[in-house]
């Protein structure tokens, strides 16, 4: 079996006095989407962001066999790492097309190259390349900061409740975009409630209660 693209171990969150996450282990694999799946305050964002080095963890992070757990936020993110936060914060004030190049990590060729991707992906984006991100409809907006995110060509992609505020139809749209990340290789990890969501598009799907990663749903 190939060297899984994520590897936490024990991997354990506090915020002060209060226990967020509590020896989590997972693993999720290129090509493949990891669901994590639990009410709110479960633990989810804790870990998504501990992954990312937002917050303080004890544990162990292996990206690709490699130990990243001492490495800094901005580290994690040019070693192959990249977060899609809950509630989208793209830039308002810029357009779509300058919203993706914050995202980007390489050259004109290939900043152009994944601009070209991203709206395949995306064809609304493309439509609307000159708009700012504030006149984008909440769906929008959320295609926007996963396009932004696959500027840097990460190989984990890491989502915190992207199907928060849609509506069914963009829902599905925002689903199969990340059948599609997956596809072209990355290992796409998301933070969930909405198992309906995540269920038909998930390869492994893992539930956390109470800051446990609990068995599969």
């Amino acid at each position: 079996m190939t060297q899984p693209a994520l590897d936490i171990r024990s991997l354990s969150v506090n915020h002060g006095a209060v226990t967020a996450l509590r020896g989590a282990r997972f693993t999720a694999r290129s090509g493949e989407i990891t669901a994590l799946i639990g009410a709110n305050g479960a633990g989810k964002s804790s870990l998504l962001r501990a992954i990312i080095g937002l917050v303080a963890s004890v544990g162990d992070i292996l990206l690709e066999g490699e130990s990243i757990t001492h490495l800094a936020t901005e580290d994690r993110i040019r070693a192959g790492l990249a977060l899609v936060p809950e509630g989208r914060r793209v830039f308002p004030g810029l357009t779509v097309a300058d919203n993706l190049l914050v995202g980007s990590l390489g050259g004109r060729r290939e900043r152009q190259h994944s601009i070209d991707e991203v709206y395949a992906l995306f064809p609304p984006l493309a439509e609307r390349a000159s708009d700012r991100a504030w006149q984008l409809s909440g769906g929008q907006q959320q295609m926007l900061a996963i396009g932004r995110a696959f500027m840097a060509r990460p190989r984990v992609f890491l989502l915190d409740e992207p199907s928060l505020g849609l509506s069914p139809r963009i829902t599905h749209d925002v689903a199969e975009s990340l059948r599609a990340l997956a596809a072209k290789g990355a290992a796409v990890v998301i933070g969930e409630q909405n198992l309906g969501f995540v269920k038909p598009i998930a390869d492994q799907t893992i539930t956390l209660r109470n800051g446990l990663v609990m068995s599969p749903a």
